[in-house]
């Protein structure tokens, strides 16, 4: 049940469209957010920053019903509300778009978007399957999303079902619209669609809420910005008074380092992985390149290019129907993911919780999981304190934030999950690395780690393919850079002469350049 106070602002006075008001929440006596005050007015852009574990999606599931504040108080309109449900949520106007992703894979795109709430015909006991896809092609299109609404959702890529859960937030035609990481699986072309809509719903004065640690995007964006830092309000900013600089420090404390270290020559080193006339139907098709050790291969391009599809079938994920991998110089049979890792090769997935990670499992379990013979001896006994020791070993090199080794993965921050997959291959010694969107829904603290990281293993001799929507990332990482277009490669750029227009000229066109 809902309830609202009958209190409204003082007279002349325009309340905010949503006011939090002292909110605090704790779990098992640790506080996640602490007395915090936060205001959205109507057309407003509001970003919400912080390193993962702020406190920020805490806020605001609090707002969307989902988590109870332990105290303060929520007004709507300038009136006291009690939102004890999604559903409470939703009826108040407040829809939340979930960093993590929220569908049903078995279902069409479209059934999606209306679970619960399907037009049905007459009579009401049947659903009307042409006005629902008719409903949701409008949103798709809305969008611009080429997508057919009754496309089950298991076989879109990350990006596409990030964009459902767009829609699906946009059919409830939101007052008040929470936005927690949108973009983290689009590329440049979707974001700026995505910017499209959401100017298009300020002018109707929806107030939004817009969690990111993409730095470009809320100065592109938001109207203010709230920091929060350790459960704590830091400083509320207007945008055209602040600078991304000042955001950094407040979210951390402490200024980062950005330099752009200068990428080793490795024309010379030897070509430790192969890859020659890859193909699988029309989403890779015949792709060659090598990558050398030591090297950092950035791979580009749009959503649909082919990337994570090509690395699937370098890793046994996928079948192959054409093509050869060769390894340190000789034909690697390569059929499964069982037989990549023999090869020495490791694969980070964009989607890390459902393919990379066991998150209801500890820390040393998942780092153990693919070189656990290492820990059995010949009674086929597990050796428990080698196992400790070796994890905390990796919590220290890699600073993984976590009381023990024991603590379990789900309750990590994704910059630290990412850290676990990232320390599972190293221990496996793995000599080639393939990092698919490896800083996806990590704050910018994180994010500099894990880049220190990866320079610090392609110095060691790794060989790193890293595949990246974000072209800062990829012209800050890469040595190399081959853009992928429509499941070709469209060109290759030595980082010299890669910049953000080259790559995006070669992503939306088939034409091949080799630099």
């Amino acid at each position: 049940m809902m309830a609202m106070t009958t209190q409204s602002p003082p007279h002349g006075l325009v309340a905010p469209l949503l006011a939090v008001r002292g909110v605090s929440k704790g779990f098992n006596g640790n506080p996640a957010v602490i007395e915090v005050d936060f205001s959205l007015l109507r057309g407003e852009v509001h970003a919400l920053m912080g390193e993962n574990g702020a406190g920020k999606s805490t806020l605001m599931k609090i707002l969307a019903g989902i988590h109870q504040p332990d105290q303060g108080q929520i007004e709507i309109d300038g009136r006291q509300v009690k939102i004890s449900t999604p559903g409470d949520a939703q009826r108040l106007g407040v829809n939340i778009i979930h960093q993590e992703l929220n569908l049903m894979n078995d279902l069409s795109a479209g059934v999606n978007l209306f679970i619960g709430r399907e037009p049905r015909r007459a009579l009401g006991l049947l659903i009307d399957d042409v006005a629902l896809n008719q409903a949701a092609t409008q949103l798709f299109t809305r969008l611009n999303l080429k997508l057919d609404p009754r496309t089950p959702v298991a076989e879109l890529s990350v990006a596409q079902q990030q964009m459902v859960e767009i829609a699906k937030a946009l059919s409830f035609e939101p007052r008040i619209l929470i936005m927690d990481e949108p973009t983290a699986a689009l590329n440049d072309a979707e974001v700026a669609e995505l910017f499209r809509v959401i100017r298009q719903l300020k002018s109707q004065g929806v107030g939004i809420v817009y969690i990111s640690h993409k730095m470009d995007e809320i100065a592109q964006i938001a109207d203010r910005v709230t920091v929060l830092r350790d459960g704590r309000r830091i400083a509320t900013r207007s945008m055209n008074e602040t600078s991304t600089d000042e955001i950094i420090r407040l979210m951390v404390g402490r200024p980062l380092e950005h330099g752009v270290t200068t990428p080793p020559d490795t024309r010379g080193n030897e070509v430790v992985l192969e890859v020659r006339g890859l193909s699988r139907g029309k989403a890779v098709r015949d792709v060659s390149f090598q990558l050398r050790r030591g090297e950092i291969l950035g791979m580009a391009g749009l959503m649909g290019a082919g990337r994570t599809e090509m690395a699937r079938l370098i890793f046994g994920a996928d079948k192959r129907d054409a093509g050869e991998i060769l390894v340190n110089g000789r034909v690697a049979r390569i059929n499964t993911p069982a037989d990549a890792v023999k090869q020495g090769i490791g694969y980070l997935s964009e989607d890390r919780k459902h393919f990379g990670l066991a998150v209801d499992m500890d820390i040393e379990a998942n780092i153990a999981m693919a070189a656990l013979a290492d820990f059995v001896n010949g009674a086929l006994m597990l050796r428990k304190s080698a196992l400790r020791e070796t994890a905390d070993r990796y919590l220290t090199q890699l600073q993984i934030k976590a009381g023990s080794a024991s603590h379990v993965v789900r309750q990590l921050s994704g910059g630290n999950q990412q850290k676990v997959v990232i320390a599972k291959w190293l221990l496996r010694d793995c000599a080639v690395l393939i990092f698919d969107e490896p800083t996806r829904g990590i704050d910018v603290g994180a994010k500099v780690e894990i880049y220190k990281l990866l320079e610090e293993l392609a110095k060691a001799g790794k060989a790193i393919i890293v595949i990246s929507s974000e072209m800062p990332e990829v012209l800050r990482l890469s040595h190399r850079v081959l853009v992928m277009c429509q499941g070709r490669l469209a060109g290759e750029l030595p980082i010299a002469e890669a910049t953000q227009e080259r790559i995006m000229h070669l992503a939306a066109h088939k034409e091949t350049v080799v630099a």
